[in-house]
């Protein structure tokens, strides 16, 4: 804890000081233009990775980077999507898996989360991740562990559409979905292209949007 306290009284000492204005701004609202889902895994660092400032980013986290399908039954995720979706506005939402992801290990060998119940119940969204790896390689274990990360990010792109807020605002063409998946060793950022059927390095999806 006490690297962290002393972060705090740099940031209040040395940081906040040159970003007054930006701060002071932020304290009367905020209007972010992309959701932005990711793990809670605490290597990933989404303003870092993406180089942008408080503000810019309305951010949900948890195991697996998991958008549970619609329900009636409320939710923390539910409840997040819906209000960056239709109360802040967001053009863009963006679902980013990582490698060398424990959650996705998880629903790989869910056998293995006898003693964590409610993170094998979590990781049962992933199910399609795992049965549609395994019924194109013919396995699903720690060897697909990139496929099974990278498909469990289309999955749960898929959940996202079932949101009625999310459907809505894709109707009227204001919201855009994206695909990522971060390398941790590299730093290389893949991003799903719907040309070419599959993830590709950032730079060459986007240049070609």
């Amino acid at each position: 804890m006490k690297h962290l306290i002393k972060g705090v009284a740099k940031f209040q000492s040395d940081v906040y000081p040159g970003k007054k204005a930006a701060f002071q701004k932020l304290a009367n609202g905020q209007n972010p233009e992309v959701l932005f889902i990711t793990c809670a895994d605490s290597r990933i660092d989404p303003n870092l990775i993406t180089q942008t400032e408080p503000g810019e980013l309305f951010i949900c986290r948890n195991a697996g980077n998991i958008v549970p399908p619609h329900s009636n039954q409320t939710g923390g995720m539910t409840a997040s999507i819906e209000f960056a979706v239709a109360a802040l506005g967001v053009a863009h939402v963006v679902v980013c898996g990582h490698t060398d992801c424990g959650a996705m290990k998880g629903a790989l060998a869910p056998e293995s989360l006898s003693e964590l119940p409610h993170v094998k119940e979590w990781l049962g969204h992933c199910r399609c991740a795992t049965e549609v790896v395994r019924e194109k390689y013919g396995k699903a274990d720690e060897s697909r562990l990139k496929e099974v990360t990278e498909e469990n990010v289309l999955q749960q792109i898929q959940h996202l559409k079932t949101h009625p807020a999310v459907a809505a605002k894709i109707a009227t063409g204001a919201l855009q979905l994206h695909g990522w998946v971060y390398h941790i060793e590299t730093g290389e950022v893949l991003c799903w292209s719907d040309e070419r059927e599959g993830f590709a390095p950032m730079e060459e999806v986007y240049r070609q949007a």
